[in-house]
């Protein structure tokens, strides 16, 4: 593994043709690489999310993370944004949607993109990746503890979204989900419903549960964070992305 990267903000057209900021990492090798639209966790467009988009470039993808939450709070801190975004009820569905179609088109635009294309996303953001992947044609993706792609919310829960299970039959890629057994937003018995799901419209998927970890296992800076399903999750990742972007 070369880690030779190149880190930058950028300017990209996404939904409706507005210009939203991203963080685009790239590998300095050279080659042809497979890209990843990297989806930020409902804290929002933070240091732990461009820490990932990095890692990503680091292990040879091409990777956008784009700024979900750049329209309600442009140049605002992530908390300040992310709290602005949650008061307005969070992303609507077809702008998400809009957005991950500009960052793929971003991504496959590049010189050294070899035109294929997958996305991950965390909390949030692992919902959002499985509406993209049912909505674009993206060649892999990953769910990480995405709440309500099952399941209803909670009362007072301050984003306005919905269960998307439904769209299951137009997944267009394999699916990779990455849960804790001790997380309620998605509950193991959503992450069952998910599953059956899958089974049903017969689409290729992975969806693995680890014991003793909650929401957000993955996020180092935080209390919730579990290495030994992190690291675990992190090689499937690599391996399921290496399998299905690869050149």
């Amino acid at each position: 593994m070369d880690d030779a990267l190149r880190a930058e903000t950028i300017r990209f057209t996404g939904h409706g043709g507005d210009e939203i900021e991203g963080y685009l990492a790239q590998p300095l090798g050279g080659g042809r690489h497979g890209g990843v639209v990297v989806i930020h966790h409902m804290p929002g467009y933070d240091e732990a999310t461009k820490e990932i988009t990095r890692k990503f470039a680091a292990h040879g993808y091409l990777a956008l993370c784009p700024n979900l939450y750049w329209r309600e709070a442009p140049g605002a801190s992530p908390d300040d944004a992310a709290a602005t975004a949650r008061a307005q009820g969070g992303v609507p569905d077809d702008r998400l949607v809009g957005d991950v179609a500009g960052a793929m088109a971003t991504l496959k635009a590049l010189e050294s993109s070899n035109g294929k294309v997958g996305v991950i996303g965390y909390c949030s953001g692992g919902r959002q990746a499985f509406l993209a992947a049912c909505s674009l044609p993206l060649d892999a993706a990953v769910d990480c503890y995405g709440a309500f792609v099952t399941g209803t919310p909670p009362e007072g829960f301050p984003m306005k979204v919905g269960p998307i299970v439904h769209l299951t039959k137009d997944l267009h890629c394999p699916l990779l989900g990455l849960f804790g057994a001790d997380d309620q937003y998605p509950s193991p018995e959503q992450v069952a419903e998910l599953e059956a799901a899958l089974v049903e419209h017969h689409k290729p998927h992975e969806l693995h549960t680890y014991e003793g970890a909650g929401h957000a296992f993955f996020a180092t800076d935080r209390p919730s964070y579990r290495p030994e399903a992190a690291n675990d999750g992190w090689q499937r990742i690599w391996a399921f992305f290496g399998e299905h972007l690869a050149a």
